[in-house]
């Protein structure tokens, strides 16, 4: 069995700890992959963004056909009370989900009656801003034609797991990966950025992935603070010849590319200032 750190999981009314069995086999979930979910983080006794990513959990599920039954207020005060059953020490990812459990009028439809939700805290302390190293990945981002790229889906995951896996058997972190069209669309498990000229550059979304709540904020940020960001497509030569690259994503927040392929890059001044106005606003947001 996994050795799971600390965690609590909130479901049917209960606060339940550790890893509760939820499904079985004929759970449309397990074996139709009918669940959504999101991530949050709550350090230092911060919770930002949470009522962002409780929205785009509840649009998710309607994404895939599910029932949003809790509001994005009570999902935000769920997950201040279950942070209160850590000691505040180590840092924590917060995942509400929903899944469906019954078949519609086709094994291949959900009912969106049988929606069940949940939320579950877990110790996981935030990465290290040390950098991160990126290549090209040979897999690309779906589009909003054939997977429910509007949504924070499961299913969606094992694409962006067989990039990562790939990029990690050539000796790299990560990877960039393109969309159809062949423009950088996020790395394998985060939103990308570079800069260049002092300009700072992000992929547009175009319904290939998903607009981050990290990276929205870090685009707000940095406008605020008086840097040009824009929204464009982007390929991956740019990415290579970029000044500096970092990435934005809820796991580790903002963290610097400090290789591509083969070329070397420093932490650059667009990354170190990003990440600065991440924990500025953090600590003056929702706290638990």
């Amino acid at each position: 069995m996994p050795n799971w750190s600390k965690t609590w999981t909130y479901v049917d009314g209960d606060w339940l700890e550790g890893n509760p069995p939820l499904t079985g086999p004929r759970s449309h979930a397990f074996w139709q992959a009918s669940s959504v979910f999101d991530g949050a983080r709550v350090f230092d006794g911060m919770m930002p963004d949470m009522d962002q990513h409780a929205a785009r959990l509840n649009r998710s599920a309607g994404a895939l056909g599910m029932k949003a039954t809790m509001s994005v207020e009570a999902i935000v005060e769920l997950a201040r009370d279950g942070a209160r059953k850590f000691d505040g020490k180590t840092a924590l990812y917060v995942r509400p989900m929903y899944w469906a459990e019954g078949d519609g009028p086709s094994a291949i439809l959900n009912d969106p009656e049988t929606t069940r939700f949940l939320l579950c805290l877990y110790e996981a302390p935030m990465g290290t801003p040390n950098g991160m190293s990126v290549t090209l990945s040979p897999f690309r981002r779906p589009t909003i034609e054939n997977a429910p790229t509007d949504s924070k889906a499961g299913c969606l995951y094992p694409n962006n797991a067989r990039a990562l896996r790939e990029a990690l058997a050539r000796g790299f972190d990560n990877c960039l990966v393109r969309d159809m069209l062949g423009n950088v669309a996020e790395t394998a498990s985060s939103n990308i950025f570079m800069a260049k000229g002092g300009i700072v550059y992000t992929p547009v979304p175009n319904g290939t992935f998903l607009n981050g709540v990290t990276r929205q904020r870090t685009i707000a940020l940095l406008r605020q603070a008086g840097v040009t960001v824009v929204e464009k497509s982007l390929t991956y030569g740019e990415f290579s010849e970029a000044d500096e690259i970092f990435s934005s994503g809820n796991y580790s927040k903002v963290v610097p590319v400090t290789r591509i392929d083969e070329r070397a890059l420093q932490p650059g001044p667009m990354a170190r200032k990003a990440r600065e106005l991440y924990w500025d606003y953090a600590a003056s947001g929702t706290r638990i």
